[in-house]
């Protein structure tokens, strides 16, 4: 099938006005300039790769953390209709019991792959390995030191799905455990109250990842970079970022793209209550509240956000981030920290078909995945 006569977002990272074909459900040839063959004619239309969300604990009232498959179908339904078609779901701080139980349906999502659904492309173990300090809206109670064996145990049981580990690095065994886990799956600071020496020491040994910067970590003060600036100054570090407008002030979005330089990874970090009316909604074994689009805890803290990666990514250009920077944050700089880029997260021959065709300002007009029309 040919896509003709439209402004194509590239692997090259720029906008390039010209076609494309799509064959057994995978990009074929990006052809540059008007055409008149006999195809899909765009007229002038925008076309982007599908959003890639490596950080989305759910949302339609569902959370990947229940372990429900049905769940987790809605959760991958609605992400596909919003933009998103592929994702990491991440677990919370929760008993091992529970995780595996919540794994087993992302190794059952991933092999089943119902239509309309986007795909997984890997699990992100957000806690238990995680500072009390600074543990956010986790749940205190299954709070561990890192444990390798318990680990190993999860990411073995759902067949190596787990792409994202997430630690604190100031706790007992950090460095050792990161060493070991780095040969499996990309090792991510988070939920940590490190200073810049201990974090650099994981650094060191492997971590090359940042979850939901500036949040449940300790800010830049000039004489305590902390984990941000051991971060920013490692070339191998990327930084997840929300970008819902209320977790980080613009400027401080704007500061993070420039502090990471193509190394920013938008994510929604959005909860079951996305999508859903106001009221009161489980979270990792707590309540919180909703109310005006805000997730808080009953002690008033922010919770994760209520938008969906397409719109964070719509809000990074608002915010005076360039356009093409904030589409590859959403899109292969993702698909790069949990290893399928190969595939995904560029419009370019031989990749998976999943694409968007937007409007001037990027408004969604239709959403393909693996080249079938979902939206």
């Amino acid at each position: 099938m040919l896509y003709k006569n439209a402004r194509i977002f590239t692997e090259k990272q720029e906008f390039l006005f010209g076609s494309f074909t799509v064959e057994n459900g995978r990009f074929g040839e990006i052809l540059p300039g008007a055409s008149n063959a006999s195809g899909m004619d765009l007229k002038g239309a925008t076309v982007i790769p599908g959003l890639i969300d490596i950080h989305n604990h759910g949302n339609s009232g569902e959370d990947f953390s229940d372990g429900d498959y049905n769940g987790l179908v809605r959760i991958a339904s609605f992400l596909a209709k919003n933009g998103v078609t592929s994702f990491a779901p991440a677990s919370m701080t929760l008993p091992y019991d529970t995780l595996a139980n919540a794994f087993a349906a992302g190794v059952r999502l991933k092999k089943e792959k119902p239509a309309g659904c986007s795909k997984i492309v890997g699990i992100n173990m957000e806690g238990p390995f995680f500072s009390e300090k600074k543990k956010g809206a986790q749940n205190a109670d299954y709070l561990r030191n890192p444990d390798f064996e318990a680990f190993k145990a999860l990411y073995d049981g759902c067949g190596g799905l787990i792409r994202l580990i997430d630690l604190a690095p100031e706790l007992p065994g950090a460095v050792e455990f990161t060493e070991k886990a780095k040969e499996l799956c990309t090792v991510s600071i988070a939920h940590t109250d490190a200073t810049y020496e201990e974090a650099k020491a994981v650094i060191d040994a492997g971590a090359t990842h940042l979850t939901h910067l500036y949040n449940a970590m300790p800010g830049i003060h000039h004489r305590k970079p902390g984990v941000i600036g051991a971060g920013s100054e490692n070339e191998k570090v990327a930084a997840e970022l929300i970008c819902d407008g209320l977790h980080i002030h613009p400027s401080a979005v704007r500061m993070a793209f420039k502090l990471f330089p193509g190394r920013i990874c938008l994510i929604s970090d959005a909860l079951r209550c996305t999508g859903m009316p106001d009221g009161e909604y489980p979270f990792g074994g707590q309540m919180l509240t909703l109310k005006n689009g805000e997730a808080r805890m009953p002690d008033g803290a922010l919770a994760g956000s209520t938008a969906t990666l397409y719109q964070c990514m719509l809000n990074a250009i608002a915010f005076g981030i360039p356009t093409e920077e904030a589409i590859c944050a959403a899109t292969i700089s993702p698909a790069k920290e949990v290893g399928c880029d190969s595939d995904l997260g560029s419009i370019a021959p031989g990749k998976l078909a999943d694409f968007i065709i937007c409007g001037e300002n990027l408004e969604r007009q239709a959403i393909y995945i693996e080249g079938e029309k979902i939206a």
